[in-house]
C-alpha cells in the first residue's frame, strides 16, 4: 500500500510522457504556435530564357527536377501571422515582389512587414520581370514569354500562400543550427586551387558555414516543415536544364528523409561564396546531401523552443549610389563594344528621357522578424556578401541572429566597405548587369547596418509591449 500510495502521488505531480512529447492537449493551450506549409511547382511550362549567366544564348532545353515556390505560414499564440515565400529563382525584381506581397496582404489582412519573399539564387531558373535584364538581349517573343511567366509566377506565389495559411495547425516550433563546409570565399581562393587548398587546410577568407534551421512539429511529433538557410551561391550548374541546383537537391533529400515534410530554403549572405569544385550534377547532388545532413544534425541536436510572440518590421531606405555618370558619358557607352555596357546605357537613356535625370538612391528593403526570444531573422535585398551576416551575428543580437539575402528585391550586389574598396565583380562591375548606373557609395555598409540595428531595436520594443 505504501508503494501504491507513492506511485499515485508521483502520477499526480509528474508530467505524462505524452505531454512531454507534445500531445494534442499540450499543443492546444494559450501559448501554442501554429505553422502551415505548401509547395507549388513553378517550372516554366515552355522553353524560355534562363537567368544567371550572360553566356547563355538560347532558351532552356530540359529539366533535371522541378522548380518550386514554397510557403510557410506562422501564427503566434496571440494570433499574429506571417507568410514567407521561398522561390527557386535567381532573384526577383521590385515590381514583381510588390505585386505578390500586395495580393497576399489583401487576401489575408496582413501588413507589409508580415510577408517576405526569399529566393534560392539558383542559376538554373527562368528570367523573371526586369531582374538582370541588362544581361540579355531578348527577342520580342522571348520578352513576351518572360512577361507571361511573371504573371503565372505571381498567381502561383499567392496560391502557395493561401494553401499554407489554410494548413495552419498547432506545432512545437524549434530553432537550431548545423554546419556545412562546401562554401568557399571565391574572392580569396582561385577555383582551380580549391581542392588542393582544402586538402591542405589552407582555404582563406571569411565564410559563414552555419546552417540555421527552424522546424515545426505537429502534436504527434511529425515534422510539418523545415526552413533552413546557407550562405553560398547556387552555381554548381551552368547548363541548359531547369534545376534548383544544390539547394533544390537539399530540399528533395530532406523531404525524402522525412516523408510528408515540406523543406524550404533561403539563401544567406553568400554573394562572395561559391560551392567549389562545381560544374557537374553529381557535385550539385553531393552539396545538397551535405546541406541535408547538416539539417538532420541540427534536428537531432540541441534545439531551442520558440516561445513568446512574433514581432515584425519592414523598412525601405534610400541607399546612396556613388557619383552618377552624366548623360554624355552614358551616350558614349551606347557606342561601346561591350554589349552589356551598351544595354545598360540604353536603359539609362530611357531614365533620362522619362525622369530628366538618374536617381541618386535606390529604395533598399530591410525586414526583421523576431521569433519570440529564440531567433531573429533579417531579410536583406540584393546579393549580400558574407561580411554582413558575420557582423550582424556578432554585434546585433543576443539570441540566434540569421540573415537571408536575395530577399524581397534583388537589384544588385551589396558589398561591404571592404569589398567595395577592393573592387572587382562584387564591388563594382556586376552593377552593369543589374542596370544600375554606378557602384554604391562608400557608406553602403554602415548605412545598412545602422538601419538593421534600428529595426532590431524596434522589434525588441514591440516584443516588450506585447
Amino acid at each position: 500500500m505504501r508503494w501504491l500510495t507513492l506511485s499515485l502521488i508521483c502520477c499526480l505531480f509528474l508530467p505524462t510522457a505524452s505531454a512531454q512529447a507534445g500531445s494534442p492537449k499540450s499543443l492546444s493551450g494559450a501559448q501554442t504556435w501554429q505553422a502551415g506549409a505548401a509547395a507549388v511547382v513553378i517550372t516554366p511550362p515552355q522553353a524560355m530564357w534562363m537567368s544567371g549567366y550572360a553566356s547563355r544564348d538560347r532558351p532552356a532545353q530540359g529539366k533535371i527536377h522541378d522548380l518550386f515556390v514554397k510557403a510557410l505560414a506562422l501564427r503566434d499564440p496571440a494570433g499574429r501571422t506571417v507568410v514567407l515565400l521561398t522561390c527557386d529563382l535567381v532573384g526577383i525584381d521590385r515590381a514583381t515582389s510588390q505585386q505578390i506581397c500586395r495580393r497576399i496582404q489583401e487576401r489575408h489582412q496582413l501588413s507589409r512587414d508580415q510577408v517576405a519573399i526569399a529566393t534560392s539564387h539558383t542559376h538554373s531558373g527562368p528570367v523573371v520581370g526586369t531582374n538582370l535584364l541588362s544581361m540579355y538581349s531578348l527577342e520580342p517573343s522571348q520578352q513576351q514569354l518572360v512577361q507571361q511567366y511573371t504573371g503565372l509566377l505571381t498567381d502561383w506565389c499567392v496560391s502557395a500562400a493561401d494553401q499554407a495559411v489554410a494548413a495552419l495547425q498547432p506545432v512545437r516550433l524549434q530553432v537550431s543550427e548545423g554546419t556545412a563546409k562546401f562554401a568557399v570565399n571565391r574572392r580569396n581562393n582561385r577555383e582551380p586551387d580549391v581542392p588542393m587548398l582544402r586538402a591542405e587546410g589552407k582555404l582563406v577568407g571569411p565564410v559563414d558555414h552555419r546552417v540555421p534551421v527552424l522546424a515545426a512539429r505537429a502534436a504527434d511529433g511529425k515534422l510539418v516543415s523545415v526552413l533552413f538557410g546557407y550562405a553560398c551561391h547556387a552555381t554548381v550548374l551552368s547548363g541548359m536544364d531547369w534545376c534548383g541546383d544544390w539547394p533544390g537537391f537539399a530540399q528533395l533529400e530532406i523531404e525524402k528523409a522525412h516523408p510528408g515534410t515540406i523543406a524550404l530554403f533561403w539563401a544567406g549572405c553568400g554573394a562572395d561564396q561559391n560551392p567549389l569544385p562545381r560544374r557537374t550534377v553529381e557535385l550539385a547532388m553531393e552539396y545538397g546531401r551535405q546541406a541535408a545532413v547538416a539539417v538532420d544534425q541540427a534536428l537531432s541536436g540541441e534545439q531551442t523552443l520558440v516561445q513568446g510572440r512574433l514581432s515584425t518590421v519592414y523598412r525601405e531606405i534610400d541607399l546612396a549610389l556613388d557619383t552618377l555618370p552624366t548623360r554624355e558619358q552614358v551616350e558614349q557607352d551606347l557606342k561601346s563594344e561591350n554589349v552589356y555596357l551598351a544595354r545598360r546605357a540604353r536603359g539609362l537613356i530611357r531614365q533620362f528621357e522619362e525622369r530628366g535625370s538618374l536617381a541618386q538612391t535606390y529604395p533598399y528593403p530591410i525586414q526583421v522578424w523576431s521569433l519570440g526570444d529564440a531567433a531573429t531573422l533579417t531579410f536583406l535585398g540584393g546579393e549580400v556578401v558574407v561580411d554582413y551576416s558575420l557582423r550582424i551575428q556578432q554585434e546585433l543580437s543576443k539570441a540566434r541572429s540569421w540573415v537571408a539575402g536575395y530577399s524581397n528585391d534583388v537589384m544588385a550586389y551589396i558589398p561591404s566597405r571592404r569589398v567595395l574598396m577592393e573592387g572587382g565583380y562584387e564591388g563594382e562591375s556586376a552593377m552593369i548587369y543589374y542596370g544600375l548606373p554606378t557602384k554604391w557609395s562608400p557608406d553602403v555598409e554602415e548605412h545598412i547596418i545602422r538601419e538593421i540595428r534600428s529595426l532590431h531595436e524596434a522589434v525588441a520594443k514591440k516584443g516588450e509591449v506585447q
